[in-house]
């Protein structure tokens, strides 16, 4: 399917189908005017400044950000959001304030969504990390869209928690379960997947089409190599692939099934192999270290 495909099914489902009952929290009004901001070729740092600047919380969490170990601060701390900004750079300020409202306007209190946003954060940083290390890719992947793609990749999941019953169980089993994919499971106990409730996020929100078509798309990895979805689509799909294997790895988890089963098909379509993967534990360390 292609991202036009997925639009028509999201919004098909959304008016007659399984995600009918599917409550999705409004987009918050800082990121649409974030969102609008970043819509102009060269976006208006005054304008981003001001928004920033206008939440006391995401103020002192840029500012936290930029006097981290991270961005080794050099000279006396940063005291206003101007001097966050330009220390860290506007690709870092943008992350930084997106991951506050989304995990601000989709909250996550459940055990078995320990850590989610924190987790979210880390797969965002990991996949920037990955576009930033293939800039000649044909599919053009950015690191600020990849960044995005990896902080909603698991969205489905935080709202299928807050509006289905039983969903709780559901992930401990689709965890445990070796016989069929995690969102096998999703599916034959709620008609519905995260992969779909994030697509429909990503719609509701009026975010980027490529992000739509990823996230629906982010368990099929048939689709790698193939015609019938756009290579940025694809890309994002491969990286957030890789991603996740690098956050894993990170943390100290071994491979899941999906690594297992499709690595070769990312690896295929980014061009890299193995050891080049190898090559980034070292840089990408202290950058997860930090989420």
């Amino acid at each position: 399917m292609n991202s036009q495909e997925i639009r028509q099914e999201v919004d098909k489902s959304r008016s007659s189908g399984g995600l009918k009952q599917i409550v999705i929290p409004p987009c918050p009004e800082a990121l649409i005017q974030l969102q609008q901001a970043l819509a102009h070729e060269q976006p208006d740092l005054n304008v981003i400044q001001r928004i920033a600047a206008a939440d006391v919380a995401m103020s002192a969490t840029l500012l936290r950000t930029a006097n981290s170990p991270l961005f080794k601060p050099i000279g006396k701390p940063c005291t206003t959001v101007g001097q966050a900004m330009t220390r860290i750079g506007l690709q870092a300020t943008l992350a930084v304030m997106m991951g506050f409202l989304v995990s601000n306007a989709i909250r996550v209190n459940h055990p078995q969504l320990h850590r989610f946003w924190q987790r979210s954060t880390k797969r965002a940083m990991a996949c920037a990390f990955v576009a930033a290390q293939l800039p000649d890719l044909p599919a053009g992947l950015a690191p600020g869209l990849a960044h995005t793609f990896g902080l909603f990749l698991h969205v489905g999941m935080a709202v299928l928690m807050q509006s289905v019953p039983g969903y709780g169980g559901t992930l401990v089993e689709a965890g445990a379960r070796i016989d069929r994919p995690f969102i096998a499971t999703e599916n034959a106990n709620h008609r519905t997947d995260h992969a779909v409730v994030g697509a429909l996020v990503m719609r509701v929100w009026n975010m980027p089409p490529e992000l739509m078509a990823g996230i629906r798309l982010h368990h099929d990895f048939a689709v790698l190599g193939g015609t019938s979805v756009e290579p940025l689509v694809q890309g994002l799909i491969a990286a957030g692939h890789v991603a996740e294997h690098l956050m894993r790895r990170h943390e100290g988890l071994p491979a899941d099934a999906d690594w297992i089963a499709h690595r070769a098909a990312a690896l295929a379509w980014l061009r890299i192999d193995e050891a080049r993967l190898a090559e980034w534990d070292e840089p990408l360390r202290p950058v997860l270290d930090a989420a």
